[in-house]
């Protein structure tokens, strides 16, 4: 199920977790409109299963300060980012998800995968918000006898600054999310991510997947491959002497005619495994993948790995 070596390019049901979580599938037009529609809040990142660690990495490279969720018991504010110059704090609200038993953490305790709620805006000396590594519902700590502050309006926060923490959460689950790893078909431990796993990877684009689409559009002309390939809603569409193709453009991952059966490919470990400080536009790590897989596919009579052969 791996792409073989010498590929052209070698690089590269909803979970909820709290009042009016979602899946975050949406399409484009109606993704502005829900991070404003809640008021004080947004759910479009709301709904999500990441990998702990691997988010944890990305987050601090991006400016945010997260505390690793450990199935003990802890509290722990929600992963925050300061914005100093306009005298705010971003909080992306999520929880520990270690199985029923607490069967899924590593041998240190901590929780292998995270859970995804809310994003919000405070005054960047607001009292902090608190909640149970492992779940339950935030709350605000008190200083001096005061109370709890509110949220702020979502119609009120700088555009700029809107744009760029909903672009780092974007990129937080477009990295970590288990929806992109292939090889959680059947849903990961006990199948319990099974649905989440089928809306994410094969469904509406997010904001980084939109701009990959954007690149291919322009990228995929110039290969010689341009005249089997085609980019449809959020699939490129890739035509073999076997089947056709649809890859997904935020996942990766593939379906197949004539039933829309789903094909495993996992790419090599080089260019395939989670990169922690992938950015847009730079060492984009899918748009690699996505890549590789339609050069790959276009010529299917060629493939030999008896894996993929068994699939097709």
């Amino acid at each position: 199920m791996t792409l073989p070596q010498g590929s052209a390019i070698s690089t590269v049901q909803p979970v909820a977790t709290g009042k009016g979580s979602s899946s975050g599938a949406m399409p484009a037009s109606a993704r502005q409109a829900a991070a404003f529609a809640t008021g004080t809040y947004s759910n479009r990142f709301a709904g999500h299963v990441l990998r702990q660690h691997q988010f944890n990495s990305l987050a601090a490279i991006r400016g945010w300060r997260n505390k690793l969720r450990l199935a003990v018991d802890d509290e722990a504010p929600p992963a925050t980012r300061e914005l100093s110059r306009w005298g705010l704090r971003a909080e992306y609200w999520i929880e520990g998800d270690g199985g029923e038993q607490f069967e899924e953490i590593t041998e240190s305790g901590s929780f292998l995968r995270l859970r995804t709620d809310q994003v919000r805006f405070y005054p960047i000396d607001a009292p902090q918000n608190w909640a149970h590594c492992y779940g339950g519902e935030y709350r605000m700590e008190r200083r001096g006898g005061t109370g709890p502050v509110d949220p702020l309006p979502l119609a009120g926060i700088p555009p700029l600054v809107l744009s760029e923490v909903l672009r780092d959460v974007d990129l937080f689950v477009g990295v970590a999310s288990v929806g992109n790893d292939p090889t959680w078909q059947d849903g990961g431990p006990g199948g319990r991510f099974r649905a989440y796993w089928s809306g994410y990877g094969f469904g509406e684009l997010g904001q980084s997947a939109e701009t990959r689409r954007a690149l291919l559009e322009r990228l995929i002309p110039r290969l010689a491959i341009a005249d089997r390939c085609v980019i449809e809603g959020r699939f490129l569409h890739v035509k073999g002497e076997r089947h056709t193709y649809k890859i997904h453009l935020g996942s990766g991952n593939i379906l197949m005619t004539p039933n829309d059966q789903y094909l495993c490919i996992v790419p090599k470990a080089g260019a395939g495994a989670p990169q922690t400080g992938y950015v847009p536009y730079e060492g984009d790590r899918m748009l690699g993948v996505i890549l590789s897989k339609a050069m790959l596919l276009a010529e299917d009579t060629r493939i030999t790995d008896p894996t993929i052969l068994s699939q097709l």
